[in-house]
């Protein structure tokens, strides 16, 4: 194992992407006629992951298993996707797929892969959803697991080909840091909510002070504060038509409580992005994924100091998300909306 350095933040990795840390890949797979995808994020070995679940209406596969109490301590891969509860059949494909590589949990000569899910809401998106009796996802969560590499598109790609941010084109964004432990942080989100990314009257995201690198249009200061009268309106809608899904992954070596800790407090960069957020109408998740490379010295400092860089990565990955997205049909993108 690498020992840790000195404390402190540093930069973004290469690709400022979740794929920064080592041992991951990412696969998308869409069709843009079902304005809906698939996005897996799959580690090299089964890594420990833990879950946390804020939003009123989730749709999840294998989250209970997460729960630090249960018996499995790893997991094969993590499925985003959309298509509502169709989408679930999407873990279903890359199961097998695993299972093909002889990949899973082992129970003598049984091999079980193990492939915690959460879906999205973008069935009424304009796309065409005639699918008959078999939904795509199985295949698309199979046709993900075989492209994944350590690059993937962005945007309008995976889970976020058929998502809407508010009343902007919503899409799948992704960011890292480097922290000065060596450690690093990693954050993908498919960003699909009913609550508004951007300040009320403005074109600048909520999540702007914690942009790098200008990642996401390098938005300047507010020229004023907010007044009480640009608050952001309540949306009306149905619960269960939006949500945004979560990845956060680290080199660091935790346990799965820790994990659990860590996306508790990875929720904090949905607030910062997002206003409103974990509302009756999304099924916010959080997944946590450790690969195990780098021992912790002082395992609650440090946690917090992982879980607080977690939290800011998630609130850059869905701004990302946002503003690397495209309009779709009736649904104009950031870019369109506030640069041209």
């Amino acid at each position: 194992m690498v020992k840790s350095h000195e404390a402190g933040p540093g930069p973004v990795g290469p690709l400022n992407a979740i794929t920064d840390v080592p041992g991951l890949k990412v696969g998308n797979a869409g069709d843009f006629g079902l304005r809906s995808g698939v996005t897996v994020i799959l580690p090299d070995r089964p890594a420990v992951a833990a879950v946390d679940a804020r939003g009123g209406g989730t749709g999840t596969r294998e989250t209970v298993l997460l729960d630090p109490s249960a018996t499995v301590e790893r997991v094969d891969a993590i499925v985003l996707s959309g298509g509502s509860a169709f989408g679930l059949d999407a873990a279903s494909g890359v199961t097998g797929w695993l299972a093909e590589q002889g990949r899973g949990f082992r129970i003598k000569e049984a091999v079980v892969p193990i492939v915690p899910a959460a879906i999205l809401f973008d069935l009424q998106n304009g796309g065409d959803k005639d699918w008959g009796r078999m939904a795509p996802y199985h295949q698309l969560g199979k046709d993900a697991a075989a492209v994944a590499s350590i690059d993937f598109a962005l945007g309008n790609a995976g889970a976020g080909i058929g998502a809407a941010a508010g009343d902007l084109k919503g899409g799948l964004g992704s960011a890292s840091v480097l922290m000065g432990t060596g450690v690093t942080v990693g954050a993908l989100a498919a960003v699909n909510p009913v609550g508004s990314v951007v300040m009320p009257g403005t074109a600048h995201f909520w999540a702007w002070p914690f942009e790098r690198d200008g990642e996401f249009g390098g938005s300047p200061p507010l020229p004023k504060p907010l007044t009480w009268d640009q608050n952001y309106s309540f949306p009306q809608g149905t619960a269960g038509q939006n949500t945004t899904l979560v990845a956060v992954a680290t080199d660091a070596v935790l346990t799965k409580a820790q994990a659990q800790r860590v996306a508790v407090m990875a929720q904090d960069g949905l607030a910062r992005a997002i206003r409103p957020v974990h509302t009756p109408l999304d099924g916010d998740v959080v997944f946590v994924l450790s690969t195990g490379r780098i021992a912790l010295k002082d395992p609650i400092s440090e946690l917090a100091t992982i879980g607080m860089f977690a939290a800011d990565t998630v609130a850059r990955a869905i701004a990302r998300g946002v503003y690397e997205a495209e309009t779709l049909g009736e649904t104009l993108s950031y870019r369109e909306r506030f640069t041209k």
